[in-house]
């Protein structure tokens, strides 16, 4: 895996970490061909259209290797959490 990342600062918050959008390619396992879901402003600093969390991305990569994401589950501190956590969801219009 390879990842690179532009140097952070707290005056420089740079384009490379942005809260608020992100952009993901998958391919194969039950997703569409030649989509784009979602759109940001012009500068692709906001979400304009159809928005997803980080959980709804794990909640639909999981759907898609046959895992129920509400029923994952990890102890910590001796409660049961989910990789999803409560707001996640499946994408379903990208999945094929």
């Amino acid at each position: 895996t390879v990842y690179c990342q532009g140097r952070l600062t707290r005056h420089d918050y740079g384009r490379d970490h942005h809260p608020r959008c992100f952009t993901v390619w998958l391919a194969g396992g039950g997703i569409k061909r030649g989509m784009t879901y979602g759109t940001t402003d012009d500068f692709s600093y906001n979400v304009v259209d159809n928005p997803v969390e980080v959980y709804d991305l794990h909640a639909t990569i999981l759907h898609c290797l046959g895992i129920d994401h509400t029923k994952l589950t990890y102890k910590f501190q001796g409660r049961h959490y989910r990789l999803t956590d409560v707001h996640g969801h499946v994408v379903k219009p990208i999945l094929a």
